[in-house]
């Protein structure tokens, strides 16, 4: 038997400092990242799966033999299946075709069930058919337990509860904390915090073009983890000072950047940190600047760290970052 549970490991103090004169860039700044990567799960997902399973506990919901279920990417997917093959729940992942071979995997030797939806939804993303495949699931098992992370309201519980706090334990009084948003969980759930005890606080939250979150235009996405085809129900609630837009292209083009000086991170951290240097000249010099790295770059090698993948979506990129001179 195991002295402890895996679920325990989850780090909340890991943070390094980039300079981003070092990656070649004009913007003249240094930015704490919180690198949640380190956890079980391997990423910021860990905290949202353990918050939702153990409310859902509470509420005498649960128990040996559950049968969970759960559309995601990637991250949470990952981290549901962890911790469910720690609590005796069976768990099955409704995916689509741009999860990484290596999370499909990793899912598998949790001993979830993994389904791979193919169909477009009318945004020209997965999500929706995701979404409407785990209706069919709920309809026919009467038993299965969709968690729901588009419209529970402890998934930006546990960033109220985990994240925020581990940001203000570090840095009380950050001038601008960075949240790429996805489900939109993380950002509610750290504005929610940040508001209450570091007002001042700018919250800037990040998007991807062709993400449909906050109105954007739908348009085809290749990196998961930010953006959706249909806006999640707990976005309502999302807080912030600050909206930007990333391109795939400039995402990839940081992840690679950082690669090559020995970091490598996942793509949701790429487009927070391409959207810091975008807005870079608008925040005064030594701001303290908080971002957060859900992820690492390991699930990603055969999409953002593979050159012919690079290539065949983004011609041109691999070029000008192997070209480029650290000022």
């Amino acid at each position: 038997m195991l002295a402890g549970r895996p679920s325990d490991l989850i780090l909340g103090n890991v943070f390094i400092s980039i300079p981003f004169r070092s990656l070649g860039l004009s913007v003249d700044m240094d930015v704490h990242l919180k690198l949640e990567g380190y956890s079980l799960g391997t990423s910021i997902k860990t905290k949202t799966a353990l918050h939702m399973i153990e409310r859902l506990e509470l509420a005498g919901r649960l128990w040996a033999g559950s049968r969970l279920i759960e559309s995601s990417s990637g991250n949470l997917g990952l981290a549901l299946s962890a911790i469910a093959a720690e609590r005796g729940y069976h768990f099955t992942c409704v995916s689509d075709p741009n999860l990484s071979l290596q999370t499909d995997k990793l899912m598998r030797a949790y001993g979830a069930e993994v389904v791979i939806v193919n169909r477009l939804d009318g945004n020209g993303g997965y999500l929706g058919a995701r979404i409407e495949y785990i209706a069919s699931r709920l309809k026919q098992d009467h038993d299965l337990i969709w968690l729901n992370q588009y419209a529970n309201e402890d998934n930006p519980g546990a960033h109220e509860r985990f994240t925020g706090p581990e940001i203000v334990r570090q840095f009380a009084r950050p001038d601008y904390v960075f949240v790429g948003t996805g489900t939109t969980g993380t950002l509610t759930g750290v504005s929610r915090y940040l508001r209450k005890v570091s007002p001042a606080t700018r919250i800037v939250a990040v998007d991807t073009i062709g993400s449909v979150t906050f109105g954007g235009k739908p348009g085809q996405r290749h990196v998961p983890g930010l953006g959706t085809s249909r806006r999640p129900e707990i976005a309502d609630e999302a807080v912030m000072d600050e909206l930007v837009y990333v391109s795939e292209f400039d995402t990839v083009a940081m992840c690679r950047r950082l690669a090559a000086r020995g970091l490598l991170v996942g793509g949701s951290t790429g487009t927070v940190l391409a959207a810091i240097a975008n807005f870079g000249q608008r925040i005064a010099p030594g701001s303290c600047i908080v971002a957060l790295s859900p992820d690492l770059g390991d699930h990603y090698v055969d999409t953002i760290y593979d050159d012919d993948w690079v290539r065949e979506r983004f011609p041109g990129l691999l070029e000008g970052i192997r070209s480029f001179e650290p000022v």
